[in-house]
């Protein structure tokens, strides 16, 4: 069984939709978590661990709109 070729053209696509969609969203949820650490006046111990765990959840969305974006416009064919 042979894998059709990679279409560069869709591969050339998804890594730049990965990289902007990807700095968006791991952008805005440090931000977020940064801005919720400075308006509650929390330790910056916590206000960091808020920050990661925000950090987290965009990389999570951001797996998630790639497993689409890959569905729509495949690698290989």
């Amino acid at each position: 069984m042979s894998q059709k070729p990679i279409n560069y053209l869709h591969l050339s696509t998804l890594v730049a939709v990965a990289i902007l969609v990807g700095t968006e969203l791991v952008g805005a949820s440090w931000a977020a978590g940064w801005a919720l650490g400075g308006l509650f006046q929390l330790d910056p111990m916590v206000s960091r661990a808020i920050e990661v765990g925000f950090s987290f959840l965009g990389l999570v969305g951001l797996y998630f709109f790639m497993k689409t974006a890959i569905r729509n416009e495949p690698i290989r064919g």
